[in-house]
């Protein structure tokens, strides 16, 4: 039982870092501006600017990064960073 015990605390132990480490390496890779003119945006109507009411990037649920920067990494749109006040049809309202 012991050696079950310490594999488990072992593999849960490097579980929690690999977990830490990609959500650092995630904006990390996310270095670039995404471009409205990029096909998977384009795709998705992806805009800087939202056109539709209480629907922006800063509150959907697939933004990533820190509240309140302009520009932050997004679920959708791997490498590239979305604009907070952006909007895509991809859109999920942010759990409260």
């Amino acid at each position: 039982m012991k050696t079950d015990r310490r594999r488990f605390l072992k593999l849960s132990a490097g579980g929690l870092v690999g977990l830490s480490v990609g959500g650092v390496s995630l904006k990390a890779f996310a270095a670039e501006q995404l471009d409205p003119e990029n096909p998977q945006a384009k795709a998705l109507q992806y805009t800087h600017e939202s056109v539709k009411e209480g629907s922006n990037c800063a509150n959907c649920a697939l933004i990533q990064g820190a509240e309140g920067e302009e520009w932050r990494p997004c679920a959708i749109f791997p490498g590239k960073l979305v604009h907070s006040n952006g909007w895509c049809a991809a859109w999920a309202k942010k759990p409260v």
